[in-house]
């Protein structure tokens, strides 16, 4: 008997607190159906040429990214800037055969077809190449929170590069909202942060 090569070869799952695999050769239709029909889970899918990574973020992983976005959304209501998020939304092109969902993402002003900046915590290693995607859909820039620190990475024409600090919201210190995100108490966090915002 001969056998029959599986239709989706599975890359793994790594040894994680962060479950992730990775199917191959997988159809945009394909995709398309899985991210709709698990839209209400807490999976993370990541969809480039054909492979797709499935990912389920850990409790570490969700507190990090809620912190950061609290203390960003902070930020940006003490200093009266106009932020439109859009929280983990899937963004996917056809034409370009890339979808995923950030952590969190931004548009600064109002609502655009694209976020601005996204924001992606790393707790563990992804087995797809993420900024590829988010170069192909456009998003101008990713924010990449790991080890209690940023890097503020800008597309350009050869792809993302890495930058001091955010031409998209120049006026936040990342250093302090990294700071602020590494407090265990949440709420405390946001007290002293409003706090240091307000000058007090």
């Amino acid at each position: 008997m001969v056998a029959v090569p599986p239709l989706f070869p599975v890359h793994g799952p790594a040894p994680s607190e962060e479950p992730r695999f990775r199917l191959s050769n997988v159809p945009w239709a394909t995709y398309v159906v899985l991210r709709d029909t698990l839209e209400g889970g807490n999976l993370r899918m990541t969809y480039l040429e054909g492979e797709l990574e499935i990912m389920s973020p850990s409790k570490g992983h969700e507190v990090s990214k809620k912190q950061v976005a609290r203390l960003l959304e902070l930020f940006c209501l003490e200093r009266d800037i106009p932020l439109f998020g859009y929280g983990s939304t899937t963004w996917r092109k056809e034409e370009k055969q890339r979808g995923l969902e950030a952590d969190e993402c931004y548009s600064r002003g109002e609502d655009k077809e694209l976020p601005d900046v996204a924001l992606e915590v790393i707790v563990s290693s992804a087995l797809l190449d993420k900024l590829d995607v988010y170069r192909g859909l456009g998003v101008r820039e990713v924010w990449l929170f790991e080890d209690g620190a940023f890097r503020v990475l800008s597309r350009g024409d050869a792809g993302y590069a890495e930058i001091e600090k955010s031409r998209v919201f120049p006026e936040v210190d990342l250093r302090r909202i990294a700071h602020y995100a590494g407090m265990k108490d949440q709420h405390e966090a946001l007290r002293a942060f409003r706090a240091e915002l307000r000058g007090s």
